[in-house]
């Protein structure tokens, strides 16, 4: 059930850029409008990860996150039956607050369902839904469209999320702190985040406003910090980043999804552009990637339970940057051996790196600090995949289109050396995960 749910959070994040054309045509709106479709869906997400978080250890881990399928499934059929550009644009921004509290409480769920000696296998199971699910999701996306309107894209999800519903009551129903929490620190945490991601829009077309508002995203993490000092729950959980472990997974996880992104981005690029193949044919050799990452997933997650987790996500990291570097480096051959060989042992390198870097996110948090935890590893993601995002577009606004996917993909290998290189750092840490002992 909390896999099923996670499913439809990542699916409805990957499959909104397919039917963008359709959406355009449909609702009688600009091309370049539609954008905020996708846009309004990530940022909405980023915006309620960490107080959704705070929110699921103040009134209780099950509550929260079911109050974000409600809401999650409510928002879709908005997003069903919109009529207009700027309604479908809405309801999408409150379907990612409904995911956003999905995806804060997934990973606290997990750990209050799921006994200690478990967890690395069950964490790795996560990490082969989102991988299977994000790979998935044009796919799905493209066999809806083929046989119905686009708003089905939505509508499926209404049944699901009431199954979700249903399977909801079986969750393990621990009470919260009832803390209080500041509606001032939401607002600045909104505002940050709404600032953050439109700094990093305007950041190729006007550098001197991005910088403007990337500097007040600051000032807002900066004003959230100083109202926060002192609290034993902060929404930006500066008590478990104070924790060497979990800052540096954290740094690791954002460098590695960076990676990831600039290569989704790039591949399709470099396959139809530089190697001259149709955009089926492409589509064909960009599957070897997720298919390694969803047979490693799953292993690393057991070698977590018996293994340092610091190791696995050296080695990881190593794989998925000697992949990508391949590729980025290598001369092209006639039977694109080296892109299939570089994709799989980057595919196999991030599975490797990511199941145990999620571990121990989780598990140096104490228990009552999961879902602090949860909303932070996502975080990272999102922050990471934004970060790569930005970076490719400023790629293409400065180089020419030929050179840059192999300057993105020798970027994002960059990008996997350093999340590589902050895991072999942990390696004295990796012994101080703080106990599952309930608290």
């Amino acid at each position: 059930m909390l896999l099923m749910a996670l499913i439809l959070v990542v699916l409805d994040g990957a499959i909104a850029n397919v039917a963008l054309p359709s959406i355009a045509a449909s609702l009688n709106a600009d091309a370049s409008h539609t954008v905020w479709v996708v846009s309004s869906y990530q940022l909405a997400v980023l915006v309620a990860l960490l107080p959704c978080g705070a929110l699921g250890e103040i009134f209780g881990a099950r509550r929260v996150y079911l109050a974000g399928v409600v809401l999650f499934v409510l928002a879709s059929a908005g997003c069903t039956f919109a009529g207009s550009l700027p309604v479908l644009v809405a309801a999408r921004f409150v379907q990612g607050l409904g995911g956003g509290a999905i995806m804060a409480l997934a990973a606290m769920n997990l750990r209050l369902a799921v006994p200690q000696r478990m967890l690395g296998t069950i964490i790795g199971f996560n990490a082969v839904t989102v991988a299977a699910s994000s790979a998935a999701g044009p796919a799905v996306a493209g066999a809806i469209l083929s046989v119905a309107h686009w708003s089905w894209l939505f509508a499926v999800n209404i049944p699901l999320g009431l199954v979700i519903l249903a399977g909801g009551r079986a969750l393990h129903a621990r009470p919260g702190s009832r803390k209080r929490i500041d509606a001032l620190t939401l607002l600045l945490n909104t505002a940050m985040f709404v600032l953050l991601f439109w700094g990093a829009d305007r950041i190729a077309e006007a550098p001197l406003q991005s910088a403007a508002l990337i500097a007040a995203a600051l000032a807002c993490l900066g004003a959230i910090l100083a109202r926060e000092r002192g609290n034993p729950a902060p929404i930006v959980p500066t008590d478990l980043l104070a924790s060497p472990a979990f800052r540096i997974a954290v740094i690791a996880s954002v460098m590695c999804f960076a990676g990831q992104m600039l290569s989704y981005v790039a591949l399709p690029f470099y396959l139809q552009h530089t190697l001259g193949m149709s955009p089926g044919l492409a589509g064909l050799y960009m599957m070897p990637w997720p298919i390694a990452t969803v047979i490693m997933a799953p292993i690393s997650g057991r070698l977590s339970d018996r293994m340092g987790t610091a190791w696995l996500c050296t080695c990881g990291g190593t794989l998925f940057a000697a992949g990508l570097l391949a590729v980025a480096l290598l001369p092209a051959d006639p039977w694109h051996l080296v892109f299939l060989l570089g994709t799989v042992a980057a595919g196999a390198g991030f599975g490797t790196f990511q199941t145990p870097n999620n571990h121990i996110l989780l598990l140096s948090a104490p228990k009552h600090r999961s879902g602090a935890a949860g909303a932070m590893q996502g975080t990272a993601r999102l922050t990471g995949q934004t970060l790569g995002a930005i970076s490719m577009s400023v790629i293409f606004q400065t180089v020419a289109l030929g050179p840059a996917p192999k300057i993105a993909l020798f970027i994002a290998g960059l990008c996997a050396v350093a999340a590589a290189l902050a895991s072999f750092t942990r390696l004295r840490f990796d012994r101080t995960a703080v106990p599952d002992s309930g608290e």
